[in-house]
Parts: C-alpha cells; structure tokens; sequence
C-alpha cells in the first residue's frame, strides 16, 4: 500500500498545507469534533453505576492496549522510557488528575457545561504563556481575549453553574472542571521543554500504561456496584474511541494541516457537547449558558490566535504566542 504524501516542509513550517484543506483533512476535522465532543456524555452515563476512579482506569488500559503495538512497531517507547520521569509528570496532568476530576465533577454537573468550561483551555494556556515571559500576550486583541474569556466563565458560573446543586457542590464541582482546564494548559509546555524529542505516541501510550495501572487498585477498592450495560458501553466507547482513535486521529490531522491549524476542532467540541446533553440527556438550555457560551468562545479565539482567521506566512509573526502544539484530550 502507498503511504500518504507527506507535506511539504514549507507548509510544515507554517503551520500547514499550502494550498487549502484536503477532503481527508476536514474529514479528520469532523471526526475529532466528534471524538472530543461525545466524551461529556458518555462520562455522565458512565459514572451513573462505576467509579470516577473505575473509569480512569478503564479508560486508559482499553486506550492503552489498543496502542501499544503501534508504539512498539514505531520504536516510540524506547525514547519515552529514557525520559520516563518526564512521561509520569505529563501523565499525572494531563490525564491521571483530569479524567478523575472530571468523572467526579460530573456526579453534579451536567455534561453540556462540563465540556464548556473544558473548552477554557486556550485561556490559562495564554495566561501561563504570560507568566513564562511571553510579552506577546500583553497585545491589545489577546489581553481583551483573556478579559472577554474569564467574563464568560463567570457569567456562566453564576447563572447555569450555581443552579445545578446546592453552592457548595456545584461550586466544588465547577472548581474541579476548572482546575482540568488549567491542568490541560500546563501539560503542552512539558512536552515542548522536556518530551519535544520523543515520539508522540510514545508519549501517550507509555502515560496512559501508566495511569491505568495506578489507579487499578483504586479502582477495585471504589467499585462498589455491579456496573449497567448502558454504562459499560459507554466506558467502552470512552477507551476505545475518544482515547486510542482520538489519538490516532489527530495525530494523522497534524501530519494534514500542521500543528497550528490542527487544533481548530476544538471551538466545536462544546457545541456538541451541549448538543449532545439536551437530546440525549434531556439537559437545559439556559439564557446563562446562551450568553456566556459565545463570549467565552471568542475569548479563547482572540486569547489564542491574536484574532487571525489563519497564521502570516512570512518569517514568523512577530505577535504570535509561543504557547506549545495542543495536546489531544479530553
């Protein structure tokens, strides 16, 4: 079999294709909005009978397994284990406190405003750019994305957010989908200061093998309940497709458009997850989350792109953020 064309290296350098998005690239696009837009719901029905804790486990072996004979074909692990210190710190934040917080935060919230507040990622990733002396982010069109993102989280944490439990719960829970958003923003600069020489997929396989045994006793010491089959299903789904296909999917994305255009599927994965939560789970549509959805959108879009439809191709743009190649998730 033919292997794919490889893109050129001009295009590489700018961040994609120079001509255009290939009917397989939007493809990819389609696929990965789905990927990361379905995994709010399927948490939610998966903690209705396991354990935030069973799910973590599950979650990464079953991505795990299905990846590893790619990542030993690849030669990927050899160079994870050399830096395998490394590998376990970008595990424990990108994957071992997320998929937990995240599991547990849904025992209270719905999954449309879960997977909308996840989406705030671009946000801290900005602010943390700040914090390591990019001054860039201090340009008029990302400072008032910063402002205009946060404005949109709080109207959504005073309206929706507060009104799904007693304060107290839903402030806890709305705190823990938070810090998972700010914990998805620390966990790209690991790989570009410390794992920007190991493959991927080494990378990500060695770290989900690793989560999923740690959290395996957790997992048999908290599972108290003979799990549903709706439930099963969808742990399944979670492990199978929005883990080990999620992966490879973006992975084959970045090889399509670049790093810099690859993560674009992320302004739609909320919208469906939302979707998702009112036709599936019969969740609510409220003003707060009609108002402050859209604002926190174009927050994350001017905080992260400077407000550019597409990057400048000539030598670099002198406004450009040196925030790190996302990281596939949720």
């Amino acid at each position: 079999m033919a292997r794919p064309a490889r893109p050129h290296p001009a295009a590489r350098a700018h961040g994609g294709p120079a001509h255009g998005v290939s009917g397989r690239a939007w493809l990819l696009y389609g696929a990965m909005a789905i990927l990361w837009g379905i995994p709010y719901l399927l948490i939610k029905e998966a903690v209705d009978s396991f354990s935030p804790a069973a799910i973590v486990a599950g979650r990464t072996l079953l991505g795990a397994l299905i990846l590893l004979p790619l990542a030993i074909r690849r030669g990927a692990l050899r160079p994870a284990l050399k830096l395998w210190p490394w590998v376990l710190a970008f595990g424990a934040i990108e994957m071992a406190g997320p998929f937990f917080l995240l599991g547990h935060a849904e025992l209270t919230l719905p999954s449309g405003l879960t997977g909308l507040l996840v989406a705030t990622v671009p946000l801290f990733a900005a602010g943390i750019a700040l914090a390591r002396g990019d001054r860039t982010m201090l340009s008029p069109t990302r400072a008032a994305g910063l402002a205009i993102g946060f404005l949109g989280v709080g109207v959504i944490v005073a309206g929706p957010g507060l009104a799904v439990a007693d304060p107290a719960s839903a402030l806890g829970a709305l705190g823990e989908v938070l810090l998972v958003a700010f914990l998805y923003a620390v966990a790209p600069f690991i790989v570009a200061t410390k794992l920007a020489r190991v493959p991927s997929i080494g990378t990500i396989t060695l770290s989900l093998l690793a989560v999923g045994i740690a959290y395996l006793p957790v997992a048999l010491l908290t599972q108290h309940e003979v799990p549903t089959v709706r439930s099963t299903v969808s742990l399944v789904a979670l492990g199978i497709l929005c883990t080990a296909v999620a992966f490879l999917a973006f992975f084959a994305l970045i090889g399509e458009v670049g790093p810099v255009r690859a993560p674009l599927f992320t302004y739609v994965n909320p919208v469906v997850a939302i979707a998702l939560g009112i036709v599936v789970l019969g969740e609510d549509l409220s003003g707060g989350l009609l108002i402050g959805f859209p604002i926190v959108l174009v927050g994350c879009w001017l905080a992260a792109t400077g407000g550019r439809l597409r990057p400048r191709r000539e030598g670099g743009a002198p406004d450009q953020p040196s925030l790190p190649e996302p990281l596939p998730r949720p």
